[in-house]
């Protein structure tokens, strides 16, 4: 039987695995096994319960607009456990100039909030007349002080960077982060221009898109957590997960025998991974489905140019501070709240420029976004620090995150009674970040890879942070592998594929 080993067993090598092991044909199955490391799958998606409060470690939900996520959520059987977000969580802040504004959602909205300038609102609405790009690989922050103004782009999209990648606008590159933003202003030169178009396509479609139950894009979890999610991948993978396992090597078959002066049977499986406390184990593709800096340890004597690439894709490490609050905690001046709103139990949080005094990057309003996150009369928040920014936050002990995030909170929302519940999480490896020159990187990554058939790369390190962006390269990937695998095993196929420019070693 053929063997395939996925190394990581974080989303992205579990739905990996479970795409393998669907998309494999029945008569002739796919052996996969997916090693990880720590005694849990799931990577940074890991939920937990304290007294009542559900917390959750790495992210608290995905956009409902993904097709591959619904499909997989559908197959595990967990439809009756979706928990979409409350409508409170729309209502999203920034805090700047010292207090609280809520992100304008329409027009009117905009015209009236004081979050921008009159001189900023006038230069965002000229988007339609801003120059064009003259470097293909801009940063973000580029990119939108060009389109939208410097004002706009410090107060609205460097703290929606920092929210999402944890990073710096100004390294990231905008064609690798948000690659359909950059498609937009490609093929419409504007911004404004592209969503007047898209609005005239989905007017037409719409009546197809209500009638296939086309999803909305709305902040979805499950009632117990994202970790319903992993368990469910665990449970339907079964045996095919070894936890406490770690791969510490991994060698071409070609090579060993090479070196013991053995001729190689092409048919002879490919690689020999090295376990740490078990025997080695053979396969015939190996997809590294772990951190770039993992893969890269063990890409080292394999193809240093190769490990060197993908260890050059940098992270930013991240603290969380989970806290629980009485629900009737009030502020110096009275309940806690922003223009009469009581922001505990109304938003969905708020993100925090650069340089307006907070260390905090952002803080989410968890139980206001989702019911039955924390017990009855108490409200949960989470609020985070560290990032490209600042990544020394994340060496701060227990205590000292905690009376940061403290002092954040009687600045920013006033609230001065102590927590009832706290909880200190740090990713030390964080969120992978998409600097400029990152396709080129890519395309460095997949041009060394065809030079070792077999052999993969998937996970958040390379075409998508988020869950949804893992799952949804699952299944173009297993069938990458499938394909290179069926070719191995008729060589007539792989001549023809190859010809074609079908055989493809692909980064995920």
């Amino acid at each position: 039987m053929t063997r395939v080993a996925i190394v990581g067993g974080g989303i992205g090598g579990l739905a990996l695995a479970e795409a393998l092991d669907r998309l494999s044909d029945a008569a002739d199955p796919v052996d996969v096994i997916v090693f990880e490391r720590s005694d849990r799958a799931g990577g940074n998606i890991r939920t937990e319960r304290f007294d009542g409060y559900l917390c959750e470690r790495g992210p608290n939900g995905f956009l409902d607009n993904a097709p591959a996520t619904l499909a997989l959520v559908g197959r595990l059987g967990l439809a009756p456990l979706v928990l979409s977000s409350n409508d409170a969580a729309r209502r999203r802040f920034v805090f700047a100039r010292g207090r609280l504004h809520e992100i304008p959602t329409s027009v009117t909205a905009f015209a009236r909030s004081d979050l921008l300038s009159f001189r900023g609102k006038l230069r965002l609405l000229a988007e339609p007349f801003a120059r064009g790009r003259v470097d293909p690989d801009e940063s973000i922050h580029d990119f939108a002080a060009r389109r939208i103004g410097r004002e706009a782009a410090a107060l609205l999209v460097d703290p929606m960077v920092s929210g999402i990648f944890a990073g710096d606008s100004r390294t990231l590159s905008l064609r690798a982060c948000f690659p359909k933003m950059w498609e937009m202003e490609t093929r419409y030169g504007s911004l404004v221009r592209a969503m007047f178009a898209r609005r005239r396509a989905r007017r037409r479609v719409a009546a197809a898109e209500s009638a296939l139950g086309a999803p909305a894009g709305r902040l979805t979890s499950f009632r117990g957590g994202m970790q319903d999610l992993v368990d469910a991948l665990v449970r339907a993978l079964g045996h095919r997960v070894r936890l406490g396992t770690s791969v510490v090597g991994i060698h071409e078959r070609a090579e060993l025998d090479a070196h013991h002066g053995i001729r190689t049977d092409t048919r002879s499986t490919r690689f020999v991974l090295t376990l740490e406390d078990a025997p080695p184990v053979d396969a015939d593709a190996v997809i590294l489905a772990g951190s770039a800096a993992q893969s890269s340890r063990l890409l080292q004597p394999v193809d240093a140019r190769l490990a060197r690439a993908i260890g050059g894709i940098a992270t930013a490490p991240l603290a969380v501070v989970c806290l629980g609050f009485d629900a009737a905690s009030r502020s110096q001046s009275g309940p806690v709240n922003a223009g009469g709103h009581n922001l505990i139990a109304d938003g969905f949080g708020f993100l925090v420029p650069r340089g307006e005094g907070p260390r905090a990057l952002g803080v989410l309003w968890d139980s206001s976004i989702y019911s039955g996150r924390a017990p009855h009369g108490r409200v949960l928040m989470r609020a985070m620090f560290g990032g490209a920014h600042d990544p020394e936050a994340v060496t701060l002990s227990d205590a000292e995150l905690l009376l940061q995030a403290r002092a954040d909170l009687q600045h920013t929302m006033g609230l001065t009674d102590a927590p009832l519940f706290s909880l200190v999480v740090r990713h030390r490896v964080g969120i992978p970040q998409y600097t400029i020159g990152h396709q080129s990187r890519l395309d460095l990554i997949a041009s060394l890879l065809h030079l070792h058939p077999g052999l993969f790369v998937a996970g958040h390190s390379y075409r998508g942070v988020s869950m949804n962006a893992c799952i949804a390269d699952a299944d173009p990937l297993a069938r990458r592998v499938l394909d290179a695998l069926a070719a191995r095993r008729y060589p007539a196929v792989e001549s023809i594929g190859a010809a074609g420019g079908h055989r493809v070693c692909s980064v995920a």
